[in-house]
């Protein structure tokens, strides 16, 4: 016992460091604000100095461009709305979220969920609501504010400690950021990121949403399993019996219009997906590409945002109209409205984004950073495998003291993206190896916007708890999803396998 005392303080003791460091940072939108001032004086720096590069691909001199300069104030002055308008994230997180926010709205992803925990046998129970977790994802924030503390009340129902439930399903929604069976905001978001930072290299490349879909289909299962395991063999035991105050409580079953509106949503979904196939499967089917009738290039798949957001539509109305929650037209505008409000924050975050992204890329200084960083890596003569791990553990460390993926990324992209192309990695490879980092770290990091919640749901429980306990319990699923994710990432390296529709692991060396 002394010895886990001994640990516990230990955590808490490294956590409250990385908490108090973290506080100190500004906020984010600032953060932005102060590269992209830094990089204007930096470009002035650079411009100084005899600094140039040799484009491995054109053989073209690359120098500093000084922002500093007549000519760079106009750029700065002229360019600031469309820097805003013609950010590749921000339309396309728009366009889904309005989507997922009228299947919110209906009541159709609470009761969708509930529907599943409830429904799964008691040995797959923990199974299920790690898998939950992560299929959640695909709604944002709805796993942390219904999923995790709904587990906890599942768990101390079926006579089991509540807190271990509330990990189990903790671990699956943000240990699992990266794996699912569904694409989500999160998706075009980091992928307008990566190619806007692989425009460095070359202007035409593409990423799409869905570039890391197959790497993340197999992730689901390996992360629901890991999780499972961790729950049942490592937390269990150690949380022992509960005995709280709180007193087992009967799980609502769908009421007859939740039944008749998952119905009509089932069916819904069932006939947009027979529509979607009819449009692929045959050879010239109308969703393929029109000139070569190919899938990896065809409107299906750059049209990947509007197909979440017209399925989540669809499947949200016909819920709403089966349950009896959409009324009216009114209603459904209700829910895309709500979905809107929630990104006032991230749309300030976004211009200040998009300025520092711009004043990056008119400078050459990423390309300028890449070219010498991929020179450097090159006489390491670092393996993708070695190279690609040290990767993920330096997002892992990174988002223990900033919580926002995007923002992280947004950060990293422009640096890491053009480095590890001219090493011959393709930036869909690189964006993979940091979601996997990004992941693993999320459910210890303070930083995380909803870390303070999954505190005050387990203070319901246990009325010592605090921030230590947190950290305590959830540590097991930040190593072994380390190790499990790692051992994947060499597995799908050694074979050289797609990570996902169109999308290799390599690209060719310029």
């Amino acid at each position: 016992m002394e010895q886990a005392a001994k640990k516990t303080s230990a955590v808490d003791r490294f956590l409250s460091f990385v908490e108090r460091a973290g506080n100190l940072l500004p906020h984010p939108a600032t953060l932005f604000a102060g590269f992209a001032a830094l990089v204007v004086l930096l470009s002035w720096v650079a411009a100084q100095f005899d600094l140039s590069v040799t484009h491995p691909g054109t053989g073209a001199v690359v120098t500093p461009f000084n922002l500093v300069s007549a000519e760079g104030l106009h750029m700065i002055l002229t360019k600031m709305v469309t820097n805003f308008t013609g950010f590749a994230p921000l339309g396309t997180v728009l366009v889904a979220l309005l989507g997922i926010g009228i299947a919110e709205g209906s009541g159709l992803i609470a009761a969708a969920l509930r529907a599943v925990v409830l429904a799964s046998p008691k040995k797959l129970l923990t199974f299920v609501i790690v898998f939950a977790g992560v299929i959640s994802n695909t709604a944002s924030e709805v796993g942390y504010v219904l999923l995790v503390p709904l587990a906890a009340v599942i768990f101390l129902a079926a006579g089991r400690h509540p807190l271990a439930g509330l990990a189990a399903a903790f671990a699956g929604v943000s240990g699992g950021y990266s794996a699912n069976l569904l694409l989500g905001t999160i998706d075009p978001l980091l992928a307008g990121l990566s190619q806007e930072a692989a425009r460095i290299l070359d202007p035409d490349y593409a990423v799409n949403p869905a570039c890391n879909y197959y790497f993340m289909f197999v992730s689901t299962f390996l992360i629901a399993g890991l999780g499972t395991w961790v729950t049942e063999k490592i937390v269990v035991p150690r949380l022992g019996a509960y005995n709280g105050d709180e007193k087992p409580e009967v799980i609502r079953k769908a009421t007859p219009e939740e039944k008749k509106g998952l119905l009509y949503a089932g069916i819904a979904a069932l006939l947009f997906t027979g529509w979607v196939l009819w449009g692929l499967l045959p050879e010239q089917g109308f969703l393929r590409d029109p000139k070569t009738f190919e899938v990896l290039h065809s409107p299906f798949m750059s049209g990947i945002v509007a197909l979440i957001f017209v399925s989540a539509a669809i499947a949200g109305i016909a819920y709403g109209i089966g349950a009896g929650t959409f009324k009216s037209d009114n209603d459904v505008m209700k829910g895309m409205s709500k979905s809107m409000e929630t990104l006032g924050s991230y749309i300030v975050l976004v211009f200040f984004a998009a300025q520092f992204v711009a004043y990056f890329n008119w400078t050459n200084l990423g390309l300028i950073m890449a070219i010498k960083g991929a020179a450097g890596l090159k006489a390491l003569n670092l393996g993708p495998i070695p190279l690609m791990l040290a990767f993920v553990l330096v997002s892992a460390l990174i988002n223990l003291v900033m919580g926002s993926a995007s923002a992280k990324w947004a950060i990293m992209a422009p640096v890491f993206i053009p480095m590890f192309m001219l090493l011959g990695y393709s930036p869909e490879f690189t964006q993979m190896a940091y979601r996997v980092g990004d992941s693993v770290t999320n459910i210890i990091s303070p930083m995380m916007s909803y870390f303070a919640l999954i505190v005050a749901f387990i203070a319901r429980y246990d009325k010592k708890a605090g921030i230590g306990t947190v950290i305590s319990t959830m540590l097991p699923y930040s190593v072994v999803f380390f190790l499990g994710w790692s051992v994947l990432l060499i597995i799908w390296v050694l074979f050289e396998l797609p990570i996902g529709p169109g999308a290799s692991l390599f690209v060719p060396l310029p």
